[in-house]
């Protein structure tokens, strides 16, 4: 079945990118050196065409991962990174200056052996800082030919507005799952609005949404999830009826519940490009060909109701967390 591309800016991609943070971090140890070459350039063979990265995956060795596997590749992909939050004395920072994004730039150009970031993303917001200066810079940087298109990453629609006032934005970035609908609030209707592709993180709700089950128990010591309230008790366990209703859609339609998760996301914004990002090969290949299933009508209504975000127990992020994104809560989340 030949699958439709889609867009980010005026550059056309597989519907279904690939997030590549989990390469280097966050959910367990990062993957073997020659191991993580091996599957960046698998990816390519198999077709994708989008790939995300940022400067603080791996505080810089994310991104010298793709520079080294695909620099002899890269006219084969679209190349997404972000700034702002990095690095420095290896400790995470937050830094929307003007003269530290530039900075920030010729970083990543030099980690990734690129001449050109064709989505450079703001990849949080910066409270110290107007919006406004910060895309003004980003906007410099398109003028200089050193990126091409601007996007933002969890911000709020009147966030997005302001940016797009100062220079067309050409993607947000934002997590957006079955189990996590926050974008629904304001954030969708304002990139159909203004023409901004919707790029979905962790649209397999971070491993939740896959048929391996987790266990709470057996996070890794490092894995990002021990902070996230969903993903521990009582919250976990609440939410399991929701994961067997998955289940059984998923064998319905013949496909993983990851495929089923994915093709969800793209039945609900048919402009909109997510991003799972995984390290196991077979799931690298399934993630790709879930822009293939179509969901029935009245199966996308069954997961609308059944998946309510009033039926999903537990914050997506600790408060800490919350504090340094300015996406929309639903009211009850308050």
């Amino acid at each position: 079945m030949a699958v439709e591309k889609r867009k980010i800016g005026n550059l056309p991609v597989h519907p279904v990118g690939l997030g590549c943070m989990n390469l280097s971090h966050a959910y367990g140890p990062a993957k073997a050196h020659d191991e993580a070459i091996a599957f960046l350039r698998r990816a390519i063979d198999i077709g994708y065409d989008f790939l995300d990265t940022a400067t603080i995956y791996g505080m810089g060795g994310n991104e010298k991962l793709i520079g080294e596997a695909l620099k002899d590749r890269r006219g084969e992909y679209v190349l997404a990174s972000k700034c702002v939050m990095g690095f420095k004395d290896g400790k995470r920072i937050l830094d929307g200056r003007p003269e530290t994004i530039k900075q920030a730039c010729d970083a990543s150009l030099d980690r990734l052996q690129t001449d050109v970031i064709d989505l450079y993303y703001m990849h949080r917001p910066d409270p110290n800082v107007p919006i406004e200066d910060s895309v003004g810079a980003l906007a410099d940087l398109v003028g200089r030919g050193k990126i091409r298109m601007i996007g933002l990453s969890e911000m709020s629609a009147d966030t997005l507005r302001r940016a797009h006032a100062v220079h067309p934005i050409a993607a947000m970035q934002s997590e957006y799952s079955l189990m996590t609908r926050n974008p629904e609030i304001a954030v969708l209707d304002a990139c159909r609005e203004l023409g901004v592709t919707f790029v979905p993180f962790s649209p397999v709700g971070r491993g939740y949404l896959a048929n391996e089950p987790l266990d709470p128990e057996g996070y890794h010591e490092h894995d990002l999830r021990r902070t996230f309230p969903r993903f521990t008790d009582p919250h976990f366990s609440a939410n399991l009826p929701l994961l067997d209703i998955a289940r059984q859609h998923a064998s319905d339609l013949g496909c993983t519940v990851a495929q089923l998760a994915l093709a969800w996301t793209l039945a609900m914004d048919k402009h909109a490009v997510p991003i799972p990002g995984t390290t196991n090969l077979q799931h690298l290949e399934d993630n790709f060909n879930a822009a293939s299933i179509e969901i029935p009508t009245a199966m996308l209504a069954d997961l609308n109701a059944q998946f309510s975000p009033e039926a999903i127990s537990g914050p997506r992020y600790s408060p800490p967390a919350q504090a340094t994104v300015t996406t929309e809560c639903f009211e009850f989340e308050d």
